[in-house]
């Protein structure tokens, strides 16, 4: 009998430390800033977030136009965490990018990928020329960036299928690079889309970060970009103010209130590494 109360009492105190422990532990948050290479305008913002903001996690998408100058701005910046942002879409009507293999099944009539993850995944594509075309965009990313950790999804469409999503896992682990997470929880939408200024997003994320329970990890994934000439060239029926739009995000992310608010929240903000 003495033995059964011995025994109740330590679980009893094993529960209450652990409790006590997942009450105390800070909520940990991935900021993700996605789109890198796609404008000049999203390379200095995706890098500004980082070094004046919040953001720890960026993803690079090899097949467009700003690639290497986006690989020079990581090499200047370097321990930025950084993912390959697998593409097979080109969403904006004046901006377009397609395969970097020889590839057809995988692009339009024009040579680019289609517009948007339903036009991809019905489209009659081989799964031979999708695996090659992805280890294209891993394998260039590693050699100009040796430092990359992950592997992510532009627009949800690489792994949209299970064929795909396998594909994807398995070229995750033969090049040793961090694919799912698990226990990583995505952030709610908060009303961070129904803001209609940089002063809306602001107070929406900012009351988001309240919204963190102790002892999880979160995931918050956004697009920075400048307002510049160059980004108002992007966009999309449904989407016309993009550049102002992306601008908000990177203010967001570069907000002092904001960093203000993580600090007295004793948010934890992390990376993909961190993950491990």
């Amino acid at each position: 009998m003495k033995q059964f109360q011995k025994i109740a009492s330590l679980f009893i105190l094993l529960t209450v430390t652990l409790v006590a422990g997942s009450q105390t532990a800070k909520p940990r948050l991935l900021v993700r800033s996605d789109d890198m290479a796609s404008s000049h305008a999203a390379n200095k913002a995706c890098v500004d977030v980082v070094k004046n903001g919040i953001s720890r996690s960026v993803e690079i998408m090899v097949p467009c136009a700003w690639f290497f100058e986006a690989v020079q701005m990581l090499k200047e910046n370097p321990g930025i965490d950084i993912g390959v942002h697998l593409t097979v879409t080109s969403e904006w009507d004046g901006v377009k990018w397609g395969p970097i293999t020889a590839s057809p099944s995988l692009m339009d009539w024009y040579g680019n990928f289609p517009a948007t993850t339903g036009e991809w995944y019905n489209m009659p594509w081989k799964l031979d020329e999708v695996e090659a075309e992805y280890r294209k965009q891993i394998e260039m990313a590693m050699k100009e960036i040796p430092t990359v950790t992950h592997i992510s999804s532009h627009m949800g469409a690489p792994d949209v299928k299970p064929e795909l999503k396998a594909l994807v896992k398995k070229l995750a682990s033969e090049y040793k690079l961090i694919y799912e997470t698990e226990g990583l929880t995505r952030i709610p939408d908060f009303g961070w889309n129904l803001a209609q200024s940089f002063q809306e997003k602001e107070t929406a994320f900012i009351d988001m970060l309240g919204k963190l329970e102790p002892g999880k990890t979160y995931m918050f994934v956004e697009h920075p970009a400048n307002d510049t000439d160059e980004m108002k060239g992007y966009g999309h029926k449904g989407m016309e103010t993009v550049a102002r739009d992306r601008n908000w995000v990177t203010q967001v992310f570069t907000s002092p209130k904001v960093k203000k608010a993580i600090q007295e929240k004793g948010i934890e903000l992390i990376g993909y590494q961190d993950l491990k």
